[in-house]
């Protein structure tokens, strides 16, 4: 579970540890040239998941397969120190170890970027993912192509 700490503001430990993430990848993003920026993150983002607990790193590596296959024109990147996906420099979609943020599931979501507006007025924006199954997998890309739309 988080705690939170009065004398810093009130933010979890977790929080504190993605704020400090984020401003890292920001660092170094204004630190590598527009040539080497692309592989670079990538190569972040696949670090990121092989450092990920065995249950979280077999989702988010097939994950990233499922994404980059359906969305090529995503550009893997990190987001608050976890994997993401984005288009013109703004995340699409992600991926959120629950491990990492102490929970009982991993969640892939969906950023406002992303356009899976409904015309009911109500959708989902982030699922809860312990497995990646074919009928999951199957969702993924019907999600990814439609967030792409």
């Amino acid at each position: 579970m988080s705690t939170k700490n009065s004398g810093t503001g009130g933010f979890s430990d977790e929080e504190r540890a993605a704020i400090k993430a984020r401003a890292s990848e920001l660092k170094n993003e204004s630190s590598r040239g527009k040539r080497n920026k692309k592989a670079s993150e990538e190569l972040d983002l696949l670090d990121k998941i092989q450092s990920m607990s065995d249950s979280d790193r077999v989702v988010a590596e097939r994950l990233h397969a499922i994404v980059t296959a359906t969305a090529p024109e995503l550009s893997p990147k990190l987001w608050y120190g976890q994997p993401a996906y984005a288009r013109d420099g703004k995340v699409v979609c992600f991926f959120r170890s629950g491990d990492t943020d102490k929970q009982r599931y991993s969640t892939f979501g969906f950023s406002p970027e992303a356009a899976l507006d409904d015309s009911s007025g109500l959708w989902p924006t982030s699922y809860a993912v312990t497995e990646l199954t074919a009928a999951a997998e199957k969702t993924i890309v019907a999600l990814v192509k439609k967030a792409m739309a």
